[in-house]
């Protein structure tokens, strides 16, 4: 059976044929570009596959309340030419199979609770780290929504004593993506993350402030497991400064078998960097089942 998946990012659209097994049988890139211009070369990827289902994973913020009248719509995303775009509508008129539809980080959860570093656990969570940070949550066999999603990348953080740098979101001074994607290590270091890879107090850094959302989320959601995935990721040597961190700012409070374990819970992503387009592959298959 085929199945149909996109990963809509604001940089670029991922499309791929899988099939129930999460298998990616082919996978091809086009970049992001206007609504009138990406849309249709969606459409005509997918129209003579024979899918019987496609899964959206896509960048947000997004409308996933099936009683609301702008679900499956971009909405107040900064990318204003998707700004209010329905595009689960515009894609479904022209394909007429079912759409699954969520963000694209809760797509990348789903792939690593499927298939993954998640597989078998009641909840965890997937925190990507790249042009932005995303939290994707899954818990009690499903993903987390809500009024929205999760937006954890913008939770607020207590900033280090030694930094004095502004952030790079436009919303707050001192969350998490403000501080810690890869653009606020740019702005910061003046140097992208990779050129950065021999130089300690960057990482260290770096580690303090995802140390910090990830106790919080701890706190918060008490997952059974994190992934870490995205581009800042790839410095293999925050996986350690980050497990130190978070024990220490957790204090001892939280006593569980997973935290003195923390080698094993706090993880790298699993699925080669396919977790997000595998995730669209299952929610196509849960929305093929649901009709």
């Amino acid at each position: 059976m085929l199945i149909g998946a996109l990963e809509a990012g604001g940089t670029k659209m991922v499309l791929a044929i899988g099939n129930e097994n999460g298998e990616i049988l082919e996978q091809v890139s086009i970049p992001t570009e206007t609504p009138e211009i990406t849309v249709p070369r969606i459409i005509d990827y997918f129209k003579n596959k024979n899918i019987k289902a496609l899964g959206i994973g896509s960048f947000g913020p997004v409308d996933l309340d099936r009683n609301s009248k702008t679900y499956g719509y971009i909405t107040s995303t900064p990318k204003l030419a998707w700004a209010n775009y329905d595009i689960v509508g515009n894609i479904k008129k022209e394909l007429n199979v079912p759409i699954g539809f969520d963000t694209d980080v809760n797509g990348s959860a789903l792939g690593e609770a499927t298939w993954g570093s998640l597989k078998g656990l009641e909840s965890g969570i997937y925190i990507t780290v790249g042009t932005g940070v995303g939290v994707g949550v899954c818990i009690n066999g499903g993903l987390l929504h809500g009024m929205l999603h999760p937006e954890a990348g913008h939770v607020l953080l207590s900033k280090h004593p030694e930094d004095d740098f502004d952030g790079v979101c436009p919303y707050h001074p001192n969350c998490i993506e403000g501080l810690a994607s890869g653009p606020a290590i740019e702005k910061r270091w003046h140097k992208k993350a990779y050129e950065l890879a021999d130089n300690d107090k960057v990482w260290e850094l770096e580690a303090f402030y995802l140390a910090q959302g990830i106790a919080n989320y701890i706190l918060c959601l008490s997952p059974h497991r994190i992934v870490l995935g995205g581009g800042v990721m790839h410095q293999e040597q925050l996986f350690p400064l980050i497990r130190s961190q978070v024990v220490s700012m957790l204090n001892g409070y939280v006593d569980t078998p997973q935290i003195k374990d923390i080698d094993s819970y706090i993880v790298p992503a699993a699925l080669n960097g396919d977790q997000g387009i595998m995730g669209c592959i299952k929610l196509g298959l849960l929305e093929l089942e649901a009709v």
